[in-house]
């Protein structure tokens, strides 16, 4: 007999107790297998991003009812064979099942990331590898999403493994509990089902409700955590222990037009969430619904039906138990573990792709597939060796667990020794960088250095932030500022920087113009709120960005009520949208808003925003920074401020250009200039690039804004040269 995960069909009549694989008295089921491939192809056309594919994310969701129905239905059936659930025989069936071929692939991982990234992209993906071994690595996404300063990373190739820890986490608690469910059935005399079901009902609404409450306030929990998303796999739980009712309704037309009907209902649900949602849609939330409730109906509707059953012929089962889908089905889970992780790894080789290129990557890793199938997976899955007993299953569950471990260590030491040698020699250029007084330019140097150690580090430019207290930027949840004042002894006057994460990256320069002339420095930022009045979607909460729209009303009353300061200071990043109109407009608000405080307006003009994730890159290339440089017209689009400012449509506005120093000339915006490192990430300048471009800003503000500057370095900033503005 095959031996898979298959589902109930008829409780058997007399217990077993000498029952050694409780999967082979499982009966096989093609509508599942079939359902296996309908979950994984909206997955791997998501992921290839084919059009009308974009909600294909909801693959996901089916797997966790396929699973929550197959493990309940294994745990059940024990139960009523061998009257108890042995936890170091599940756990040994699914460590054969599961571990030997993601051990393959994080293996792969680790040793391709060595073959195809920069140092510090290894020593990143060996950490996650490390989690996703540990099956926690959802909780180190959740960890990384839900720090908005830790933006502008290039995608792990493990990240698809947040799904499989989220699984193996329900595969670690819920036999327990089952365990604990059987015991009391026992003790109170009660059916399982008596028991069990009113337990899982429960559990599903809590995890719902929580999963609900998670999507509108912090969206990365919500998706990546396994209590979250634990109602999926108790929704095939209920389907589970429904088996012996729905096998009763085996007879009459009435009954067998409804399991047609709910097993088409069911293909078309799934079907319509892939073609329907994108990524604008608020996820999981109740849109997560549709898909699960529709894994869960087609299941339903082909579970407890004799072979040859007329629901067979004419439901969805038949379209589902073809060959075609089975055979993808049954590859399914191979599918998924390679076809992510090679195409981030291609990615890293060779760049971003096309859509057309990406499908075809995902389509070829078919192959590696397939061999992970046949090589691996299926022949320790059917061992009689590795089945024999539950300590070699769990002795595989170990191996697969070191196994990437130590590889992993291996790369990670390369990678760190590489890059503790870049640290000395950092150290080294730090007293020949231009001094901080220089105004004209800051990075230029005798020669033009093209290599050699920068300054911050690579693998220390993701935390080269602005010197602000903690939480003195809004975070995405918080419509007000909290109170962020700054060198407040002996000032005479105050001065406001506005906006969002591209402001707060120039703290470094505003507060050396403000500390020259005796100014306290207000900030008021918001991470990814724009400042000209638009309504844009959050991506840290997932949904439509209203906090943004409060906050920037909350921010414009407050200043109104807040005395009258020396100077405010805007910057933002301009790229929210590419409706150009639809910026103006928002500026025009915004602008009208502002120059109503009757303070100077001062626009610091948008840094220039590379393609990728320029630290990464660097500690890759310290002997040819050029090799990071990116394009000038990508990395510096149209500025609608700058442009209104430049053709004097907004009169109340001057604008402080520096990107003239940042990517200087006609050619390729460099990512390092005069050994400084100038972005740490994919689209702020480090904090250091900021603070010496300190002396630059204040000498445009003097000379070309004509802002009333008092202090000791005035007259240095009005003799010497002056950048464009």
């Amino acid at each position: 007999m095959r031996t898979t995960d298959g589902a109930v069909t008829v409780p058997l009549r007399r217990p077993h107790p000498g029952l050694v694989r409780i999967e082979e008295r499982l009966g096989f089921r093609p509508d599942i297998e079939g359902l296996r491939a309908l979950a994984v192809l909206p997955v791997l056309c998501y992921h290839g991003q084919v059009p009308h594919a974009a909600g294909g994310f909801v693959g996901v969701d089916v797997f966790f009812v396929v699973s929550g129905f197959l493990i309940t239905s294994l745990l059940v059936r024990e139960a009523e064979v061998t009257g108890r659930i042995s936890l170091a025989g599940f756990y040994a069936r699914r460590a054969r099942r599961i571990l030997p071929a993601a051990c393959v692939v994080l293996v792969f991982v680790t040793v391709a990331s060595w073959l195809t990234m920069p140092p510090l992209r290894q020593a990143e993906t060996v950490h996650d590898v490390a989690a996703a071994s540990v099956y926690l690595v959802n909780w180190r996404f959740i960890s990384n999403q839900t720090d908005y300063l830790a933006s502008g990373r290039d995608p792990s190739p493990v990240l698809h493994f947040w799904s499989l820890s989220v699984e193996e986490q329900f595969y670690l608690v819920w036999p327990l509990l089952l365990l604990l469910v059987v015991l009391f059935a026992r003790r109170v005399t009660m059916s399982l089902a008596a028991v069990a079901v009113p337990v899982t009902l429960g559990l599903v609404a809590l995890s719902l409700t929580l999963s609900l409450h998670w999507t509108l306030v912090e969206t990365p929990v919500a998706y990546l955590s396994s209590p979250t998303r634990a109602w999926q796999f108790g929704v095939g739980a209920l389907v589970a222990f429904a088996t012996p009712a729905l096998a009763r309704l085996d007879r009459g037309r009435t009954v067998t037009g409804l399991r047609i009907v709910l097993g088409w209902a069911g293909c078309v649900a799934v079907v319509t969430a892939v073609v329907s949602y994108d990524s604008v849609t608020v996820y999981p939330g109740t849109a997560a619904l549709l898909p699960t409730f529709g894994a869960a109906a087609v299941i339903a509707a082909g579970t407890g039906v004799r072979p040859g059953h007329r629901s067979l012929r004419a439901g969805a089962g038949r379209l589902l138990g073809t060959r075609v889908l089975t055979v993808i089905g049954s590859r399914s889970y191979s599918l998924y573990l390679w076809h992510w992780a090679v195409l981030v790894l291609v990615e890293a080789r060779v760049g971003d792709l096309s859509w057309q290129t990406r499908t075809a990557v995902v389509a070829a890793c078919a192959v590696p597939a397939e061999l992970s199938a046949r090589l691996v997976e299926r022949p320790v899955r059917l061992s009689a060796v590795a089945a024999s007993g539950w300590r070699r299953g769990l002795a595989i569950a170990v191996t697969a667990t070191l196994l990437p471990a130590a590889t992993g260590m291996l790369v990670g030491t390369d990678a760190l020794q590489r890059m503790r040698g870049g640290d000395r020699d950092a150290v080294a250029v730090l007293p020949h960088l231009p001094a901080a007084t220089v105004v004209r330019d800051p990075f230029d140097q005798p020669g033009g250095l093209l290599s050699g150690p920068v300054t911050p580090a690579p693998w220390s430019a993701y935390d080269d932030l602005p010197r602000l207290p903690e939480g003195c930027m809004a975070s995405p949840r918080q419509t007000t500022s909290p109170p962020c004042q700054l060198n407040t002894d002996g000032a005479t006057g105050r001065v406001v920087l506005l906006g969002d994460s591209h402001a707060a990256q120039w703290f470094g320069a505003v507060y050396h113009v403000a500390r020259g002339s005796d100014w306290s420095v207000e900030v008021l930022t918001k991470v990814g709120c724009p400042l000209p009045a638009i309504s844009v979607r959050s991506e840290q909460l997932g949904r439509e960005f209203t906090e943004c729209d409060t906050w920037r009303e909350n921010t414009f009353r407050r200043l109104a009520a807040e005395p009258k300061p020396d100077a405010i200071f805007l910057s933002t990043y301009n790229r929210y949208t590419g409706d150009e109109e639809k910026v103006v407009a928002g500026w025009r608000n915004t602008i009208a808003r502002l120059a109503s405080l009757g303070a100077p307006l001062v626009y610091i003009v948008d840094t220039p925003n590379p393609p990728g994730d320029i630290p990464a890159c660097i500690s890759g290339a310290i002997d040819n920074w050029r090799s990071c440089s990116f394009p000038r017209d990508s990395g510096l689009p149209r500025d609608p401020l700058l442009q209104a400012v430049v053709e004097g449509r907004e009169p109340a506005v001057s604008a402080v250009d520096l990107n003239v120093i940042l990517c200087p000339g006609t050619g390729p915006c460099p990512a390092v200039r005069g050994s400084v490192l100038l972005y740490r990430d994919d689209s702020h300048i480090t904090n250091t690039a900021a603070v010496m471009l300190g002396p630059a800003l204040e000498h445009a503000l003097v000379t070309k804004v004509q802002l009333p500057l008092r202090g000791p370095r005035l007259q240095s900033s009005q003799t010497a040269g002056t950048p464009r503005s």
